[in-house]
């Protein structure tokens, strides 16, 4: 497995979700479940840094069409999460 970034959001996905899988459904050994966490951990700030910026760009474009202000999205810890 790579150590590199994923070069867009949906792969980081699907690679978190293969790694999800494999440490819920093989018995590994601690050497191989610490570098599967740690890549997921990897992958995890990165897609989060894609999601991030991809929100910033959306409230410049419309922040520039002027004809809506931006809105910060709700946290996923925030009142409005679980619904």
């Amino acid at each position: 497995m790579p150590d590199e970034a994923p070069l867009n959001f949906e792969a980081g996905l699907e690679q978190l979700e293969n790694i999800v899988k494999e440490m819920e459904t093989a018995e590994l050994p601690l050497d191989r479940a610490l570098e599967l966490f740690e890549r997921g951990v990897k992958l995890s700030a990165a897609c989060r840094k894609q999601l991030e910026d991809a929100e910033t760009k959306v409230e410049i474009l419309m922040k520039r069409a002027g004809e809506v202000q931006p809105q910060p999205f709700p946290s996923p810890s925030g009142p409005e999460a679980g619904k």
